[in-house]
Formats: structure tokens, C-alpha cells, sequence
């Protein structure tokens, strides 16, 4: 009878306790989800926020656990999901898009072919937001002015710099090229430090809400032959409107052109993690539209394909085929 020596029982011993060990750090990643968001005052906030309190109600049956985090927006989450400091992002259309393809901004890191995409959300304009006295009433003029771009690695930075691309114009044409980021630039607008923002974002915002009711602040129409060929050569900008009514002293529909705002997240995060994530929000679609004014407009059959460029999530994918949302 052949006796296990002592150096192989302490050898197996340790391959056993390493092995649970990463198991049991597997498991602990798997059941906590970290969603990344934009600022405090925008819309991507609360949307990461009631996602995960959706979430957050089945834990005790799934067992997952899910929080949001406020971030630089769109760029900043995209580059957080390849690096893996965070498991899914709400991003612009755009973004998304040009991430997967490894074009734009990410064109030296290259094609993020792990990308995968959720679902589609709420619509987000582009909105140009003036003081009353700055004479601006089209967007042509603001060249001259003082103007917040957004900060690097937002969304609303990106947007203006492609537009600006179009243009033909750079940051030196402005008299001041500001990079508040969304919760600061408001007050900036009323406490007149700048003339212009320009933000994309979903509608009704608090963002823009606020230094309209406190200064008259005013929206502006971006329209034109400019915009017209940007949202004919690019597959992720359309048109859109900012219905009238939804603020003080805007009464008329405002043309602008817009892109649309995304979950998205990687491979690296687990079929079964996903597919409860996408379950919570569409198993719960009235409360989830009813948490928000942006998420009003939401349709179940537009969400699961418009603005998604990336390829979809396997976890997505299957909770919208028992659905009867996707087919096979």
C-alpha cells in the first residue's frame, strides 16, 4: 500500500486552497456589477442608478449586485470597460460606434472587438444654450465667444469636436474654450463666466433646466447644410427635435440633430450576469420609464436595435429572443 508523503499531501493541500481561492474571486466578480455613468446633473446618472435599483430588487434570487458611478461620460467608460475597471457603460451612439471600430478618438488604440452592446435608450440632442445677452441667435455664432466644450473624455466634448470638424473651425476661434464639466456649467452660464454650452444630453434636464429658470438662459436651433451632411454621412447622427413646452420660455419645437444614448459593456462580462440586467429593466418596463422624463419615449422594439453598432450581448440576446423581442 503506497502512503501519500507528507510534501504531496502539503502540494495538493495548496493546489486545493488556490484553486477555491479563484474561484472564489470569480464569483465575487461575477456577482458585482459597476456600471459607469457621466455627471451628477445629466441623465446618464439616474439611468445607471435605476438600472441597478431594478438590479438590485432580484439579488436575492440571482444574487448579483449592481452599482452605478459617476464618471466622465461616454469616452472615459468606454476606455474603463476595455481596461476592465468597470463592467458596462451608458455611452453616446456614437461612441459606441466608434470604439468597436477603432476609428475617431480610438483610433490608435485600436478596434475594441470584445464591445458588445445591451440595449439603446433614451434620445440625446445636441443643445446649444446661450445667455439672453449675448445676441446669439444661431449657432454660426458663437464663434467668438466664450464657450464650454465639455471636459475631455465626455461624450459632449467628442460631439463638439466633430461638429467643430465640420465646421472647419478650432478652440482659437472661440474667445474662450472652457472644460467645465456638466455640473458646473450651468452656474458658469448665469454667473456670466461663459456665453455658450453646448451639451448633448437627454430632455428634460436639470442641467439645462436650472440656468433657465435662474438667468433666462436660451436654447438655440442648430440646423442648416452643415448639419444636414453630417447626419447624411454618419450612421450613428440623425435629426431631432426639442419638443416645445418642456421648458420656461421655449414654447416652440427647437430642430438640432442628435445621437442616441446606450448600455453597452464586453465579453469579459458573463452571459448570465447580462441577461439578468437586461430581465430586471424590460421584465419591469412601466417603472422603469416612470424613474425618469427622458425614459417617456422609450419603446421595447427601439431600444433593441437602434443605435447599436457593436455586436449584441450573448446575454442580451437571450433574454430578448424568450422575450419575442429578437429573433433567431
Amino acid at each position: 500500500m503506497n502512503t501519500p508523503s507528507l510534501k504531496g499531501l502539503l502540494t495538493g493541500t495548496l493546489l486545493a486552497t488556490a484553486l477555491v481561492s479563484l474561484g472564489t474571486t470569480a464569483v465575487a466578480q461575477e456577482r458585482f456589477l459597476t456600471i459607469g455613468t457621466g455627471g451628477v446633473t445629466g441623465v446618464y446618472y439616474p439611468t445607471g442608478q435605476n438600472v441597478c435599483r431594478l438590479m438590485n430588487r432580484g439579488t436575492s434570487e440571482h444574487g448579483i449586485r449592481c452599482n452605478a458611478e459617476s464618471t466622465g461620460g461616454s469616452v472615459f467608460n468606454l476606455n474603463a470597460i476595455r481596461q476592465g475597471e468597470m463592467n458596462l457603460g451608458v455611452v453616446q451612439s456614437d461612441w459606441q460606434y466608434h470604439a468597436y471600430h477603432g476609428s475617431d478618438r480610438f483610433e490608435e488604440a485600436g478596434p475594441h472587438e470584445s464591445l458588445r452592446a445591451l440595449f439603446s435608450l433614451h434620445p440625446e440632442p445636441f443643445t446649444v444654450l446661450v445667455r439672453p445677452d449675448s445676441g446669439i441667435t444661431k449657432f454660426e455664432e458663437i464663434l467668438g465667444k466664450r464657450v464650454n466644450v465639455g471636459n475631455p473624455g465626455s461624450g459632449q466634448r467628442g460631439t463638439v469636436e466633430r461638429l467643430m470638424e465640420e465646421y472647419g473651425w478650432s478652440m482659437s476661434d472661440f474667445s474662450l474654450a472652457s472644460e467645465l464639466p456638466s455640473r458646473e456649467q450651468g452656474q458658469a452660464l448665469c454667473d456670466n463666466r461663459i456665453d455658450v454650452v453646448l451639451f448633448t444630453v437627454g430632455h428634460p434636464s436639470a442641467a439645462i433646466q436650472e440656468p433657465i429658470a435662474t438667468c433666462n438662459a436660451r436654447i438655440i436651433p442648430v440646423e442648416g447644410e452643415v448639419i444636414d451632411r453630417l447626419v447624411e454621412a454618419t450612421p450613428y447622427y440623425f435629426s431631432a427635435t426639442i419638443p416645445g413646452g418642456m421648458y420656461p420660455g421655449h414654447e416652440d419645437s427647437i430642430q438640432t440633430f442628435g445621437v442616441g444614448a446606450t448600455l453597452v459593456s464586453s465579453t469579459d462580462t458573463s452571459e448570465d450576469a447580462v441577461y439578468h440586467l437586461v430581465k430586471a429593466v424590460f421584465e419591469n418596463f412601466s417603472a422603469f420609464k416612470g424613474m425618469h422624463p427622458a425614459f417617456e419615449v422609450l419603446e421595447k422594439e427601439s431600444m433593441v436595435g437602434q443605435g447599436l453598432s457593436a455586436p449584441m450581448h450573448e446575454g442580451a440576446k437571450r433574454y430578448f429572443r424568450e422575450a419575442g423581442l429578437l429573433g433567431n
